[in-house]
């Protein structure tokens, strides 16, 4: 089972009003993973989702006191974006496909067996999982969430491509070192592109072992491999109608490379285990930090996938090679923290100090010491305490203790005995050595 990075237990609320149904569905929802709450009517059902919303209902449509579709409308009015499955006896068709124009997800025909249950359920969490992706992307657009700040030279050409590339289908190769905003730069090709109502998957080709990569991309078939209980929908069928981000794409294996190939060749593949092939339309946009080309050349990556995926080049250049952008950078970053922060600025002389230094992080690396910055200092204006060797030893690695206080002094000797720093060299590595003064 591949996991996301934090995964709670989903919750489900069973109503049906047979006892050995109950029993069947609490069985096998259990053993798959959920957390799962029976009930035997509709007003119970009510009842128990109203004081503790599930994260799933699964109900049947003919039940006492309050039918399921009732409970349906009922349920809606409270949560519009509740997921519902209903369940339904042959014959009773038209009232499922009536369930369904009213906001469930899918309907269940009884009887049905357990395999068909399971993939229902994960299917409409999966549904859910992309409509909170999608409402998110597109409040993220509004509030400028995706904005690629910066009115550079080097920023103006890369929003100038993004502009041109954007309304076309081609593949899109991002180059870049990590921390440019690559991942930036895919999402504003997105929301500028055709498909920017449709789903925005990204998968991080480096996160994950070579079987668990290409199940995340094509899914698998129940039994594929072990621990594969139920069929997988892939990031490929996810992303249909949208567009897949791959990041980290130089991080891809031969066999991987091999199936992706195929799949931007001609837009089809299989699921691991499965015969059956499945279409898709998706745009491709991937991205990397490696020299491709120079990766091509010593045999570690195709030629041919290169080619493939580097139909449209765009090159985010590192933030010492772009400096006019911090000023504007960090404002914008001072404006998101501004919910917990407050509103906070950069006190004399910090502007200065922050384009001195060379950004190993480049704009990763800005944010974070923006971020910690307003959370150490106690006052509305920004002031650095860095030891010497911040500005000018530029071959400097990491940026280790960047401090800020209020401008006038320390606001207590302990904080300035734990802060106040400088930075001495042994075996190569970069340490830290507190002075008491």
């Amino acid at each position: 089972m591949i996991l996301k990075e934090v995964e709670k237990v989903r919750r489900i609320l069973v109503a049906d009003d047979e006892a050995n149904m109950r029993w069947v569905l609490e069985r096998a929802l259990t053993k798959a993973g959920y957390e799962v709450e029976t009930v035997e009517d509709g007003q119970f059902a009510l009842d128990r989702a109203l004081a503790e919303r599930p994260d799933l209902v699964l109900v049947d449509l003919k039940m006492p006191k309050m039918d399921g579709l009732s409970l349906l409308h009922k349920l809606k009015e409270r949560y519009p974006d509740l997921l519902m499955v209903m369940m339904t006896a042959h014959g009773s068709t038209s009232t499922a496909v009536e369930a369904m124009k009213a906001g469930a997800q899918d309907y269940l025909m009884k009887p049905f067996d357990i395999e068909e249950l399971l993939i229902t359920v994960a299917k409409a969490f999966e549904v859910g999982s992309l409509r909170e992706q999608v409402d998110y992307l597109k409040g993220e657009v509004q509030n400028g969430g995706w904005q690629l700040v910066g009115n550079s030279a080097e920023m103006q050409a890369v929003k100038h491509l993004v502009e041109r590339v954007a309304p076309t289908p081609a593949t899109v190769l991002i180059h870049g070192e990590s921390g440019t905003g690559k991942e930036l730069v895919a999402h504003a090709i997105h929301t500028l592109s055709p498909r920017f109502d449709g789903p925005y998957i990204r998968v991080n080709c480096a996160a994950l072992t070579e079987t668990l990569l290409e199940s995340e991309l094509f899914g698998h078939e129940k039994g594929a491999f072990t621990g594969a209980h139920v069929r997988k929908t892939g990031r490929f069928e996810l992303a249909d109608g949208g567009t897949l981000f791959l990041d980290e794409i130089g991080e891809l294996s031969f066999n991987v490379q091999a199936k992706l190939l195929r799949v931007l060749q001609e837009r089809t593949f299989e699921r691991v285990g499965g015969e059956k092939t499945i279409k898709v339309d998706v745009r491709i946009i991937a991205a990397t930090n490696r020299d491709l080309l120079k990766e091509t050349q010593e045999g570690r990556f195709r030629e041919d996938l290169y080619y493939r995926l580097n139909v449209f080049p765009i090159f985010v250049p590192p933030l010492r090679e772009r400096r006019e952008d911090i000023s504007e950078l960090t404002e914008h970053f001072l404006e998101k923290l501004r919910t917990y922060g407050g509103s906070k600025t950069l006190g004399p002389g910090v502007l200065s100090q922050l384009k001195a230094y060379t950004w190993p992080g480049n704009v990763r690396e800005l944010e974070n010491v923006v971020e910690r910055m307003v959370i150490i200092s106690q006052g509305q204006r920004l002031g650095w305490i860095v030891c010497p060797s911040w500005v000018f030893h530029q071959n400097w690695r990491r940026t280790s203790e960047v401090l800020c206080c209020q401008q006038k002094g320390f606001p207590s000797k302990s904080l300035r005995n734990r802060f106040s720093s400088r930075l001495w060299n042994t075996r190569g590595e970069t340490k830290v050595r507190l002075q008491n003064s």
